[in-house]
């Protein structure tokens, strides 16, 4: 080979690279899947923490928002002042922010927002977290204040939360088909029963996305789950419903594995104004009967933490109250025929789609046989979840994962679907909310969550780990989900 003719083919092979390394990192698109689709784009109007995995950051923001380590920090607020008395909180609103249509998003629109959540007649699912507002007043376009009427130790974690998001009165007649928000990404298009498409808002006020285009891509199954992600189909699955699979991905090193902590509470959850189960002795009986480590270990292959009260094992208020609920199927049979049930009874066991459900179910079912009560069990579609369980409180049994942050609150709703109705309770929670001094608040809360635990309202799990799994190149996603959110506003890919 001549010297010329080597240099040539040296030249062209540094092209050759220097063309792969550009085309490398020129990716900015994303394929991320999800085991459960939106019923719906409006997070302001639904209970279904799916919606908030999808749009939570990505489209939807509020005043203020949960970081990736849970803690609230500024969103479309950059800053607030509170009053000495804890009852007025103003706003300082960023300058420059539009929504997705170009149009100003400013103080009207926050009083819009939190005039609309609050409303006598608001289908907000959260509408509790805005009852404490009594007023709320525009006094600039970029200044709006918010008046209590009392102390809420909890109101800028309440305004954190998906269902606080700041929307645009012009928006809200298409909003669960064509959300307009003032995200970092877009609504492009959704094809139902397949897929969501976002794309970068290049108006956007705040750090712009690196990502230009996001699909997330709604895969139920566990084992097309897996398919999809091993033959890279997919660049992510936040929340991976196959947990048994964990060890081959992380032996593969085309990927990384991430396992985190979660919000998610799961229970078997107890209607408890439905006889039997609205006797105490028949719901303790219940939660005696459940072998929590059968089931994390059978249902979930050893990822969750078992509980014993609706609180986060991670939060450092937690009582460890496993005790009062340990495994004594004896003990069960006992309180059954104290209950006059000596030979068990009927109820429905009514699961959702996710893997802990439908494989926990399994497991529920065959502890509760076995101490004489027999489950009619169905599985059912998220909406008709939602629609007979949620919303028609029309079951026995079942259950899910509340993956909203610190909502022990749901405890002191008696018209919450599981319709636990104690006024003791009820005062705790209305003083917790005013309390301020953290060891006020940490006495309280020891107190709450031994009370529902004392009471057996729900039968309580475990804690949902959060595995996710990712190309190895993708960095920027959140390891534990303080909320039910897939933020993508910082994620990229390494080049």
């Amino acid at each position: 080979m001549s010297y010329f003719t080597s240099i040539l083919a040296n030249a062209s092979a540094v092209a050759v690279l220097s063309s792969a390394t550009m085309l490398q990192a020129a990716q900015t698109d994303i394929t991320v899947a999800l085991q459960l689709e939106p019923p719906h784009l409006d997070p302001t109007s639904a209970a279904a923490g799916a919606i908030d995995s999808v749009l939570y950051a990505n489209v939807f923001e509020g005043l203020t928002r949960f970081a990736s380590d849970g803690a609230v920090i500024p969103g479309l607020a950059k800053s607030w002042n509170i009053s000495e008395d804890g009852l007025t909180y103003t706003f300082h609103l960023n300058e420059g922010v539009t929504f997705h249509d170009g149009s100003d998003m400013d103080a009207e629109d926050v009083k819009f927002s939190l005039d609309r959540a609050r409303a006598e007649d608001s289908v907000n699912a959260q509408k509790a977290l805005f009852t404490s507002i009594s007023d709320v007043s525009v006094i600039d376009p970029l200044t709006v204040t918010v008046t209590l009427d009392g102390p809420n130790g909890n109101f800028l974690f309440n305004l954190a939360w998906g269902d606080a998001v700041i929307v645009a009165p012009e928006s809200i007649a298409d909003i669960k088909t064509t959300p307009i928000g003032t995200g970092a990404f877009q609504f492009e298009n959704w094809v139902q029963g397949d897929q969501i498409t976002l794309t970068r808002n290049e108006s956007y006020w705040g750090t712009p996305a690196n990502l230009t285009d996001v699909t997330f891509k709604f895969i139920s199954d566990p084992t097309a789950a897996f398919a999809a992600m091993m033959a890279e189909d997919v660049d992510a699955f936040a929340g991976f419903p196959t947990p048994e699979a964990l060890p081959q991905f992380e032996a593969d090193p085309r990927f990384q594995v991430l396992v985190g902590s979660s919000e998610g509470e799961t229970i078997l959850s107890t209607n408890n104004q439905l006889p039997p189960l609205d006797d105490r002795r028949v719901r303790k009986a219940i939660a005696h009967a459940i072998d929590r480590s059968a089931i994390i270990d059978g249902a979930m292959f050893g990822l969750g933490t078992p509980i014993g009260t609706h609180f986060a094992p991670h939060n450092p208020n937690y009582v460890d109250l496993t005790g009062l609920s340990q495994y004594d199927p004896d003990l069960s049979k006992k309180l059954l025929a104290e209950a006059g049930y000596p030979d068990g009874f009927t109820t429905t066991l009514k699961l959702p789609p996710p893997s802990y459900a439908r494989r926990g179910g399994e497991i529920i079912a065959a502890q509760l046989r076995a101490v004489g009560i027999e489950t009619e069990t169905s599985n059912l579609e998220w909406a008709q979840w939602l629609e007979q369980v949620f919303r028609g409180k029309d079951f026995g049994l079942t259950i899910v994962s509340h993956t909203e942050p610190f909502d022990i609150g749901i405890y002191a709703r008696p018209d919450y679907y599981f319709q636990y109705d104690n006024p003791q309770f009820q005062q705790i929670m209305e003083t917790l909310n005013q309390a301020t001094q953290p060891q006020e608040r940490k006495a309280l809360l020891k107190v709450a969550q031994t009370m529902i635990s004392e009471d057996y309202v729900n039968g309580y799990l475990f804690q949902l780990a959060f595995p996710t799994i990712a190309r190895a190149e993708v960095q920027g996603l959140w390891k534990n989900a303080p909320t039910q959110a897939t933020d993508l506003t910082a994620v990229s890919w390494s080049e």
